[in-house]
């Protein structure tokens, strides 16, 4: 008795010092917190963020069915809806789900992304350790994943919970592969499968799921017959490697996935007018811009210097750098083939960051940026796998501890995360990311087109019309955003301003319509400068295109009304209020009526103009400064 006492005293007190990582399970625990704890503190200034005039009014702010929480007629509409240019109703659901949780506090909507980016880095350790078997490893990769500056787009815009959203279910798609190799079934299969499906209703750049899982079969999980002799990890198949085709057979499935998502995104994306025609991107400079843009990927990941939310496109890149950036990447390339069987994590790396960036590169242009950060958050796992197994290798070649590399991973994650917050901090608000954008970008006209917005949007209207102008300096905009330019400068009183850019808006449009509403326009801002007779001209030529254009035709009413012209102005407000029915329509055509001695017709307008305004004292304010100025 008094031995059993003494060996259970034994254990008990032995067991104390070591409880904590007593076994792997409880080390991964620990290791899984600190990441999380490590991802909260460098993503802290979240807190202090806004919602931004950057696709936040579109996807939150803005955006009726999101702000009206989560119900069905939202969720009926998220899966139904190619708005935004994409269709994402997992993406949509979880915007609804915040609302109804913070409503406009936007920073429960951003530590969301927050919370989401941490899983996101845990998964990617519990992943890597289980199919390397490198816990050290793992968890570096997954600490510089959650710090690196690269990744700060994806987190700290709002708008941009699609990637970290679909990322999630990638990695627990990928997640529940390892499971599945393991012991391949029907049913571990599908649970890939429904992951990957989630990820792709969360965000169609996942589509590279198959080909990822084919690399993962290469490295480190060795099922490939390739490089199945290769000593290095540790295999969590102990079964014989198979050939790589019958490996693509068993992921044709996925493929099919993918490719019924992209044509799916192809369609919201003509649908939302984003997909760029060859004669606006054509197909050689796209090709040149990938070859570059490739390179500058790289050399952010490597150093995250002057990143911005928007990188303007390079229509004019010189040859050299084409030349260097194609040979930087042959050479990689070449010198990774070389070392494909002593080093196969760099295939594995290179190839994953080539294929998981190539549907965002730009060969099939979506919007006018040249590339943008938040594409690398899939890619960048390669880069950081490269570097960190190298290190280790030639660490281990040199015959270098522990110490060496423990000091190099502090130093270079300690950068980086400061860099990070200070990144995050720089999205604070629309005015704050835009100067600072500006500040290291050059010539960058969508940004100088956002800061403009958000000037106009706090009444600065003299220095929001400065950028606008650099804006215009700088891009051929299209009829309609030179139309809105106009819009504000002549709602603001610059009307000389006003008709330059409605004369040019009509110069470059095509087509009659757009034609007649520029000089619809040009009528309206004459008519604001007292030049009846130019204004006459414009609605005239106006409706000679359209005659259905009703701007041009309350124009000519007003004129009429103006002159005297009665009965010409009843006639041209009627015919509006038949196209268009309005407020204003019904209140001005009511007034002529009045004054031509129609008073039972003119009241019946009246009585229109009420039942259709939703301000009827804002209405007839209007109605009076049009009569009057």
């Amino acid at each position: 008795m008094a031995a059993a006492a003494t060996r259970l005293s034994s254990q008990k007190g032995s067991s104390n010092p070591r409880g904590l990582f007593s076994s792997p399970e409880k080390r991964s625990l620990i290791l899984s917190l600190a990441l999380v704890l490590l991802t909260v503190t460098v993503y802290l200034p979240v807190g202090n963020n806004a919602f931004i005039n950057f696709d936040d009014n579109q996807y939150i702010v803005k955006n009726p069915h999101v702000t009206s929480g989560l119900n069905w007629d939202t969720v009926q509409w998220a899966f139904t809806s190619f708005d935004a240019a994409n269709w994402h109703p997992l993406t949509w659901i979880s915007h609804a789900i915040d609302f109804e949780l913070f409503g406009m506090n936007a920073a429960g909507h951003h530590f969301e992304n927050v919370l989401l980016h941490a899983l996101n880095a845990v998964l990617l350790f519990l992943i890597f350790k289980t199919i390397t078997g490198f816990a050290g490893r793992s968890w570096m990769l997954a600490v510089l994943f959650a710090v690196h500056p690269l990744n700060v787009e994806a987190v700290a815009w709002a708008a941009e919970r699609k990637t970290v959203l679909s990322v999630l279910f990638f990695l627990l798609a990928t997640w529940a592969y390892t499971r599945h190799v393991r012991k391949p079934t029907t049913k571990s299969y599908a649970s890939v499968a429904v992951l990957y499906l989630v990820a792709l209703l969360a965000k169609p750049q996942v589509i590279i799921f198959p080909f990822a899982l084919l690399l993962l079969d290469v490295w480190p999980l060795k099922r490939a017959r390739l490089f199945a002799s290769v000593p290095d990890g540790k295999s969590i198949r102990k079964t014989t490697a198979e050939p790589f085709s019958s490996l693509v057979v068993e992921k044709l499935p996925l493929f099919a996935l993918s490719a019924l998502s992209a044509a799916i995104t192809l369609m919201a994306q003509h649908a939302g007018h984003a997909v760029r025609t060859t004669s606006e991107f054509p197909v050689s400079s796209r090709f040149e811009n990938a070859i570059v843009a490739y390179l500058k990927y790289l050399r952010d990941a490597v150093w995250p210097h002057h990143l911005a939310p928007i990188y303007p496109p390079d229509v004019n890149l010189s040859a050299w750098k084409i030349a260097f950036a194609a040979a930087a990447l042959v050479g990689i390339s070449v010198l990774v083939a070389l070392r494909r069987r002593a080093a196969p994590y760099l295939a594995f790396a290179w190839l994953w960051f080539l294929g998981t960036l190539f549907p965002m590169i730009g060969i099939v242009q979506v919007g006018e940026q040249s590339r943008a950060d938040r594409y690398m958050y899939i890619p960048l796992v390669g880069v950081l796998v490269a570097a960190i197994w190298l290190l280790a290798d030639l660490l281990a070649r040199f015959k270098r501890g522990v110490f060496p590399a423990t000091c190099l991973f502090v130093t270079v994650a300690g950068a980086l995360s400061i860099s990070t917050y200070r990144q995050v901090s720089l999205w604070r608000d629309s005015e704050t990311l835009w100067k600072y954008t500006l500040s290291v970008t050059k010539d960058n006209y969508m940004a100088e087109d956002n800061f403009a917005q958000d000037l106009a949007h706090q009444g600065r209207t003299e220095e929001a019309l400065i950028h606008f102008h650099r804006a215009l300096s700088l891009h051929n905009y299209e009829p309609s955003q030179l139309l809105a330019f106009g819009a504000y400068e002549q709602n603001n009183g610059y009307l000389a301003d006003a008709i330059k850019r409605y004369q040019q808006a009509f110069d470059n449009a095509t087509d009659a319509s757009m034609r007649a509403i520029a000089l619809s326009n040009i009528g309206s801002a004459y008519l604001d400068m007292k030049d009846a007779e130019h204004a006459k001209a414009s609605f005239h030529e106006a409706l000679r295109l359209d005659p259905n254009n009703v701007p041009a035709l309350i124009g000519s009413g007003l004129i009429g009304q103006r002159e005297g012209n009665l009965t010409s102005a009843i006639a041209e407000y009627t015919k509006a209020v038949a196209i268009k029915p309005s407020d204003l329509g019904y209140e001005l055509l009511g007034r002529a009526l009045q004054q031509s001695g129609r008073s039972s017709e003119a009241n019946s307008a009246f009585q229109k103009a009420q039942q259709l305004s939703p301000d009827m004292n804002q209405t007839r304010t209007a109605a009076d400064h049009l009569l009057t100025h």
